[in-house]
């Protein structure tokens, strides 16, 4: 028996069409897993300004929650023993830092727990070179670190993919989007999900549109600036088939629940597991934690790969646990994983809002009806 009553359900999906209604976003999905089972499987509006129906089937930029598929596929190499969390990268990867320097000395887990001193690069905001896997290699190789190496608690908004898809491929010797196909999206069947766009697949995906700030909100500074100049790229056709395993995740709230919904319980969903309950355990324990991120100047705190529930900007319910975990992704979209009530949930839009404050205003609506609604 549902542990959520059909009228919960009837209202939540009211609140998710009230989303559209006064203009949130163009489109939007909605579904949720609540002992392995969906229960919630919502989508509506249009894919863009001028777009077609929303359909459950229509697929979106994922921004940063592409990061977490790209850990667990990392992950999963670690639970085979491919390499430790503690390991330094230079053990798989030698051209990363010249011997004897505070770069050399980065291990995996900051790497994951974005301590590494990588925070940035002269290519973030270069996506005509993005498509270029060696160049974008070479450019970590080149960076000095910004910060001390596992000292400063800097969100890795672009590096974080690029430094975990080459150390996937150094140790397994498949590209990021592959492996994350072979490893994650494959087995749970996430049909409608990859890193990127390949060769042969329709360009199909939802046109992102960034919003201005609501002007009766005041802004405090914090995020990764202006949203429509930040989202912009992500219209491209060129940067739907490069590889930036941490922003341009192609996928479907739908799948999303289903990842967070195995993770949830323990690494298995439908008789397929994923991971050992020890390295879910493992992976999501907390690592980082500040008041202030080097990058997004909000409090933060972090896992390997996840974000943790916990905070006044968590978008996982206006009062988060903290033993929840998940990701968002720039102002758009978010997924999370409950393991105490045993919930995957994933909300995904193609309208970019500020992450400070208008995008939770919005995600923890719904985090929290789902929460209220649980028996």
């Amino acid at each position: 028996m549902s542990r959520l009553a059909e009228s919960d359900r009837e209202r939540i999906a009211a609140l998710f069409d009230r989303h559209l209604e006064v203009g949130l976003h163009h489109g939007a999905q909605l579904a949720v897993y609540v002992d392995g089972e969906l229960i919630i499987d919502l989508a509506g509006g249009t894919t863009g300004p001028d777009g077609d129906r929303e359909t459950h089937e229509t697929r979106h930029v994922l921004f940063s929650c592409t990061k977490p598929y790209a850990a667990v596929t990392l992950h999963s190499l670690v639970e085979e023993g491919a390499l430790a969390y503690d390991d330094r990268v230079v053990d798989h990867w030698p051209e990363f830092a010249e011997k004897g320097t505070d770069k050399a000395a980065i291990t995996v887990r900051q790497v994951l727990s974005h301590t590494a001193g990588l925070q940035k690069s002269t290519i973030d905001d270069r996506p005509t070179v993005w498509s270029d896997w060696d160049t974008v290699v070479e450019t970590l190789e080149d960076q000095d670190p910004l910060s001390p190496p596992g000292e400063v608690p800097a969100y890795h908004a672009l590096t974080f993919g690029w430094l975990v898809g080459e150390l996937v491929r150094r140790v397994s010797g498949t590209s990021i989007e592959r492996a994350a196909a072979d490893r994650v999206f494959g087995p749970l069947d996430m049909a409608r999900t990859g890193i990127g766009l390949r060769e042969g697949e329709d360009d199909d995906v939802a046109t992102v549109v960034g919003f201005e700030p609501f002007d009766r909100c005041r802004d405090p500074g914090e995020g990764l600036g202006d949203n429509a100049a930040v989202a912009a790229p992500f219209n491209a056709k060129t940067v739907h088939r490069a590889v930036v395993p941490a922003a341009n995740g192609i996928g479907t709230a739908r799948d999303m629940a289903r990842f967070y919904a195995c993770l949830a319980n323990g690494g298995e969903l439908e008789g397929t597991r994923l991971l050992e309950p020890e390295t879910v355990e493992r992976m999501t324990r907390l690592e980082a934690e500040t008041e202030s991120d080097g990058t997004l100047d909000r409090e933060a705190r972090f896992a390997l790969g996840f974000w943790k529930g916990g905070t006044t900007i968590a978008p996982y319910g206006s009062l988060s646990p903290e033993h929840v975990f998940g990701h968002a992704g720039l102002g758009s979209s978010v997924g999370w994983a409950d393991p105490e009530e045993n919930v995957g949930f994933s909300y995904v839009t193609n309208g970019v809002r500020d992450g400070s404050y208008e995008h939770l205003a919005r995600v923890n609506a719904l985090a929290d009806a789902v929460r209220l609604a649980l028996r």
